[in-house]
Protein backbone atom coordinates (compact mmCIF):
# COMPACT_ATOMS: atom_id res chain seq x y z
CA UNK A 1 0.00 0.00 0.00
CA UNK A 2 2.78 2.81 0.44
CA UNK A 3 4.75 2.00 -2.13
CA UNK A 4 1.31 2.58 -4.61
CA UNK A 5 0.60 5.36 -2.21
CA UNK A 6 4.26 6.72 -2.75
CA UNK A 7 4.35 5.94 -7.05
CA UNK A 8 0.81 7.98 -7.18
CA UNK A 9 1.98 10.92 -5.29
CA UNK A 10 4.98 11.03 -8.05
CA UNK A 11 3.31 10.67 -11.25
CA UNK A 12 0.23 13.17 -9.49
CA UNK A 13 3.57 15.66 -8.75
CA UNK A 14 5.02 14.70 -11.99
CA UNK A 15 2.13 15.62 -13.89
CA UNK A 16 0.84 18.66 -11.92
CA UNK A 17 4.71 20.39 -12.26
CA UNK A 18 4.76 19.92 -15.99
CA UNK A 19 1.36 20.98 -16.39
CA UNK A 20 2.28 24.73 -14.20
CA UNK A 21 5.21 25.34 -15.76
CA UNK A 22 5.02 24.16 -19.32
CA UNK A 23 1.44 25.01 -20.16
CA UNK A 24 0.47 28.35 -21.17
CA UNK A 25 -1.81 29.86 -18.82
CA UNK A 26 -5.32 29.53 -21.09
CA UNK A 27 -4.52 25.78 -20.89
CA UNK A 28 -3.24 25.52 -17.22
CA UNK A 29 -6.68 27.10 -16.31
CA UNK A 30 -8.12 24.29 -18.32
CA UNK A 31 -6.23 21.93 -16.74
CA UNK A 32 -7.33 23.03 -13.67
CA UNK A 33 -10.96 23.38 -14.41
CA UNK A 34 -10.85 19.43 -15.23
CA UNK A 35 -9.30 18.81 -11.85
CA UNK A 36 -12.17 20.99 -10.61
CA UNK A 37 -14.84 18.59 -12.53
CA UNK A 38 -13.43 15.30 -11.27
CA UNK A 39 -13.70 16.93 -7.95
CA UNK A 40 -17.36 17.54 -9.10
CA UNK A 41 -18.55 14.03 -10.08
CA UNK A 42 -17.53 13.26 -6.15
CA UNK A 43 -18.29 15.99 -4.64
CA UNK A 44 -21.84 15.24 -6.57
CA UNK A 45 -21.38 11.40 -4.45
CA UNK A 46 -20.53 13.41 -1.26
CA UNK A 47 -24.06 15.54 -1.73
CA UNK A 48 -26.15 11.84 -1.84
CA UNK A 49 -26.61 12.14 -5.52
CA UNK A 50 -24.73 8.76 -6.08
CA UNK A 51 -26.49 7.95 -9.78
CA UNK A 52 -24.50 8.10 -12.87
CA UNK A 53 -26.71 10.48 -14.78
CA UNK A 54 -26.88 12.51 -11.31
CA UNK A 55 -23.03 13.58 -11.53
CA UNK A 56 -23.18 13.91 -15.07
CA UNK A 57 -25.51 16.25 -14.63
CA UNK A 58 -23.72 18.42 -11.59
CA UNK A 59 -20.82 17.76 -13.44
CA UNK A 60 -22.33 19.91 -16.39
CA UNK A 61 -23.38 22.38 -14.04
CA UNK A 62 -20.15 23.11 -12.58
CA UNK A 63 -18.58 23.33 -16.06
CA UNK A 64 -21.38 25.72 -17.02
CA UNK A 65 -20.82 27.75 -14.06
CA UNK A 66 -16.81 27.79 -15.15
CA UNK A 67 -17.81 29.18 -17.98
CA UNK A 68 -19.68 31.62 -16.80
CA UNK A 69 -17.28 33.07 -14.75
CA UNK A 70 -15.15 32.41 -16.91
CA UNK A 71 -16.79 35.12 -19.37
CA UNK A 72 -17.48 37.00 -16.28
CA UNK A 73 -13.77 37.80 -15.78
CA UNK A 74 -12.77 37.97 -19.43
CA UNK A 75 -8.81 37.32 -18.35
CA UNK A 76 -7.78 34.24 -20.82
CA UNK A 77 -5.77 36.18 -23.16
CA UNK A 78 -3.00 34.38 -25.45
CA UNK A 79 -0.49 36.80 -24.24
CA UNK A 80 -1.04 35.48 -20.66
CA UNK A 81 -1.62 39.14 -19.14
CA UNK A 82 -4.42 39.97 -17.24
CA UNK A 83 -7.08 42.26 -19.09
CA UNK A 84 -8.29 45.38 -18.29
CA UNK A 85 -10.35 45.41 -15.25
CA UNK A 86 -9.89 41.49 -14.71
CA UNK A 87 -8.51 42.18 -10.82
CA UNK A 88 -11.77 43.68 -10.24
CA UNK A 89 -14.11 40.84 -11.05
CA UNK A 90 -11.57 38.81 -10.03
CA UNK A 91 -11.92 40.10 -6.50
CA UNK A 92 -15.43 39.86 -6.52
CA UNK A 93 -15.50 36.08 -7.62
CA UNK A 94 -13.01 35.46 -4.75
CA UNK A 95 -14.88 37.82 -2.10
CA UNK A 96 -18.01 35.87 -2.68
CA UNK A 97 -15.59 32.40 -2.16
CA UNK A 98 -14.16 33.71 0.62
CA UNK A 99 -17.30 34.63 2.30
CA UNK A 100 -18.60 31.50 1.73
CA UNK A 101 -15.30 29.74 4.05
CA UNK A 102 -16.45 32.35 6.85
CA UNK A 103 -19.47 31.06 6.58
CA UNK A 104 -18.67 27.17 6.23
CA UNK A 105 -16.13 27.73 9.59
CA UNK A 106 -19.21 28.61 11.37
CA UNK A 107 -21.11 25.24 10.40
CA UNK A 108 -17.83 23.31 10.66
CA UNK A 109 -17.71 24.66 14.25
CA UNK A 110 -21.44 23.94 15.05
CA UNK A 111 -21.33 20.33 13.14
CA UNK A 112 -23.05 18.12 14.13
CA UNK A 113 -26.11 20.36 14.86
CA UNK A 114 -24.98 22.75 11.93
CA UNK A 115 -26.16 19.62 9.83
CA UNK A 116 -29.57 21.28 9.86
CA UNK A 117 -28.87 23.91 7.61
CA UNK A 118 -27.14 22.46 5.07
CA UNK A 119 -27.44 18.51 5.39
CA UNK A 120 -29.92 18.02 2.66
CA UNK A 121 -28.87 16.98 -0.60
CA UNK A 122 -29.52 20.55 -2.47
CA UNK A 123 -28.12 22.35 0.29
CA UNK A 124 -24.75 19.93 0.16
CA UNK A 125 -24.59 20.16 -3.57
CA UNK A 126 -24.65 23.88 -3.55
CA UNK A 127 -21.95 23.97 -0.70
CA UNK A 128 -19.98 22.14 -3.80
CA UNK A 129 -20.11 25.33 -5.96
CA UNK A 130 -19.04 27.99 -3.64
CA UNK A 131 -16.07 25.10 -2.76
CA UNK A 132 -15.14 24.58 -6.60
CA UNK A 133 -15.75 27.28 -8.86
CA UNK A 134 -13.89 30.33 -6.55
CA UNK A 135 -10.94 27.32 -6.62
CA UNK A 136 -10.64 27.31 -9.93
CA UNK A 137 -10.69 30.99 -10.20
CA UNK A 138 -8.52 31.56 -7.82
CA UNK A 139 -5.30 29.68 -9.33
CA UNK A 140 -6.08 30.98 -12.56
CA UNK A 141 -5.42 34.17 -11.44
CA UNK A 142 -2.55 33.55 -9.67
CA UNK A 143 -1.09 31.63 -12.81
CA UNK A 144 -1.51 34.71 -14.64
CA UNK A 145 1.44 36.87 -12.62
CA UNK A 146 4.80 36.82 -14.39
CA UNK A 147 5.98 35.02 -11.25
CA UNK A 148 2.67 33.01 -11.37
CA UNK A 149 3.94 29.20 -11.61
CA UNK A 150 6.24 29.82 -8.39
CA UNK A 151 3.00 31.41 -7.15
CA UNK A 152 0.82 28.63 -7.71
CA UNK A 153 4.05 26.46 -6.07
CA UNK A 154 4.34 28.73 -2.80
CA UNK A 155 0.47 27.86 -1.82
CA UNK A 156 0.78 23.94 -2.11
CA UNK A 157 4.48 24.83 -0.12
CA UNK A 158 2.21 27.05 2.85
CA UNK A 159 -0.73 23.62 2.80
CA UNK A 160 1.82 21.09 2.85
CA UNK A 161 3.84 22.68 5.81
CA UNK A 162 0.80 23.28 7.40
CA UNK A 163 -0.11 19.15 7.13
CA UNK A 164 3.85 17.92 7.27
CA UNK A 165 4.22 20.51 10.68
CA UNK A 166 0.57 19.66 12.20
CA UNK A 167 1.41 16.16 11.39
CA UNK A 168 4.57 15.60 13.46
CA UNK A 169 3.29 17.83 15.77
CA UNK A 170 0.37 16.73 16.62
CA UNK A 171 1.59 12.85 16.41
CA UNK A 172 4.13 14.17 19.12
CA UNK A 173 2.53 16.38 21.49
CA UNK A 174 -1.26 16.34 20.38
CA UNK A 175 -3.38 16.38 23.47
CA UNK A 176 -6.68 18.88 22.80
CA UNK A 177 -8.52 18.38 19.95
CA UNK A 178 -9.02 20.70 17.49
CA UNK A 179 -12.40 19.50 15.98
CA UNK A 180 -13.41 15.83 17.91
CA UNK A 181 -16.89 15.80 15.79
CA UNK A 182 -15.53 16.71 12.67
CA UNK A 183 -12.08 15.23 12.66
CA UNK A 184 -10.83 13.01 15.98
CA UNK A 185 -7.34 12.99 14.78
CA UNK A 186 -6.90 16.54 14.58
CA UNK A 187 -5.87 18.61 17.67
CA UNK A 188 -4.75 22.26 18.35
CA UNK A 189 -0.85 21.11 19.30
CA UNK A 190 -0.91 19.81 15.55
CA UNK A 191 -2.53 23.01 14.44
CA UNK A 192 -0.28 25.23 16.05
CA UNK A 193 2.91 23.00 14.60
CA UNK A 194 1.80 23.53 10.96
CA UNK A 195 1.28 27.55 11.62
CA UNK A 196 4.39 27.93 13.38
CA UNK A 197 6.35 25.51 10.10
CA UNK A 198 4.37 28.22 8.10
CA UNK A 199 5.87 31.12 10.29
CA UNK A 200 9.41 29.78 8.69
CA UNK A 201 7.99 29.84 5.42
CA UNK A 202 7.18 33.39 5.60
CA UNK A 203 10.02 34.46 7.10
CA UNK A 204 12.10 32.90 4.43
CA UNK A 205 9.87 34.43 1.33
CA UNK A 206 10.20 37.26 2.80
CA UNK A 207 13.84 37.39 3.37
CA UNK A 208 13.44 36.52 -0.74
CA UNK A 209 11.54 39.16 -1.67
CA UNK A 210 11.31 42.49 -1.30
CA UNK A 211 7.60 42.60 0.61
CA UNK A 212 6.88 44.06 4.26
CA UNK A 213 7.44 41.17 6.45
CA UNK A 214 3.83 41.93 7.74
CA UNK A 215 2.38 41.53 4.93
CA UNK A 216 3.81 38.29 3.82
CA UNK A 217 3.22 36.94 7.07
CA UNK A 218 -0.33 38.08 6.59
CA UNK A 219 -0.02 35.61 3.41
CA UNK A 220 1.46 32.94 4.29
CA UNK A 221 -0.19 32.46 8.32
CA UNK A 222 -4.08 32.98 6.59
CA UNK A 223 -3.60 31.13 3.64
CA UNK A 224 -2.31 28.24 6.32
CA UNK A 225 -4.87 28.36 8.85
CA UNK A 226 -7.42 28.49 5.69
CA UNK A 227 -5.80 25.04 4.32
CA UNK A 228 -7.00 23.29 7.80
CA UNK A 229 -10.61 24.80 7.39
CA UNK A 230 -10.72 23.40 3.70
CA UNK A 231 -9.69 19.67 4.60
CA UNK A 232 -12.35 20.00 8.27
CA UNK A 233 -14.97 20.89 5.53
CA UNK A 234 -14.47 17.84 3.72
CA UNK A 235 -14.14 15.50 6.51
CA UNK A 236 -17.46 17.00 7.91
CA UNK A 237 -19.45 16.38 4.28
CA UNK A 238 -17.96 12.99 4.23
CA UNK A 239 -18.51 12.46 7.79
CA UNK A 240 -22.82 13.14 7.16
CA UNK A 241 -22.76 11.15 4.04
CA UNK A 242 -20.89 7.68 5.73
CA UNK A 243 -17.96 7.31 4.19
CA UNK A 244 -14.24 7.07 4.42
CA UNK A 245 -12.81 8.77 0.99
CA UNK A 246 -14.36 10.63 -1.43
CA UNK A 247 -13.78 7.82 -4.29
CA UNK A 248 -10.85 5.18 -4.95
CA UNK A 249 -9.90 7.38 -8.35
CA UNK A 250 -6.14 7.67 -6.89
CA UNK A 251 -4.90 4.49 -5.44
CA UNK A 252 -3.51 4.31 -2.07
CA UNK A 253 -4.68 8.24 -2.18
CA UNK A 254 -8.57 7.82 -2.38
CA UNK A 255 -10.31 10.43 -4.73
CA UNK A 256 -9.20 14.12 -5.94
CA UNK A 257 -11.47 15.79 -3.54
CA UNK A 258 -9.37 13.90 -0.94
CA UNK A 259 -5.83 15.34 -2.07
CA UNK A 260 -7.34 18.91 -3.07
CA UNK A 261 -9.53 19.67 0.22
CA UNK A 262 -6.86 21.84 1.60
CA UNK A 263 -6.21 23.58 -1.64
CA UNK A 264 -9.95 24.48 -1.77
CA UNK A 265 -10.19 27.33 0.57
CA UNK A 266 -6.50 28.24 0.41
CA UNK A 267 -6.64 29.22 -2.84
CA UNK A 268 -8.95 31.76 -2.70
CA UNK A 269 -7.62 33.20 0.16
CA UNK A 270 -3.73 33.59 -0.95
CA UNK A 271 -5.25 34.68 -4.36
CA UNK A 272 -7.64 37.16 -2.36
CA UNK A 273 -4.90 38.73 -0.04
CA UNK A 274 -2.04 38.75 -3.15
CA UNK A 275 -4.64 41.39 -4.16
CA UNK A 276 -5.69 43.33 -1.58
CA UNK A 277 -2.50 43.73 -0.50
CA UNK A 278 -0.71 44.52 -3.99
CA UNK A 279 2.44 42.02 -3.01
CA UNK A 280 5.01 41.94 -5.51
CA UNK A 281 7.40 38.98 -6.54
CA UNK A 282 9.35 38.73 -9.53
Amino acid sequence: MLKQRVMTALVLAAVFVLALFYLPVPLFSAFVATIVLISAWEWANLSGFSKPWQRVIYVALQAVCILGVAYFIGIIQPDATLAVGATERYQAVLLVGCSWWALALLWVQGYPSSALLWGRRVMRALMGFFVLIPTWAAFSYVRSHDSGAWLVLLIVAVVAAADIGGYFVGRKFGRHKLAPNVSPGKTWEGFLGGVAANAIVGAVLWLLTGNALWAVIALVITTSLASVLGDLLESMVKRERGIKDSSSLLPGHGGVLDRVDSLTAAAPVFALILIALELRFG
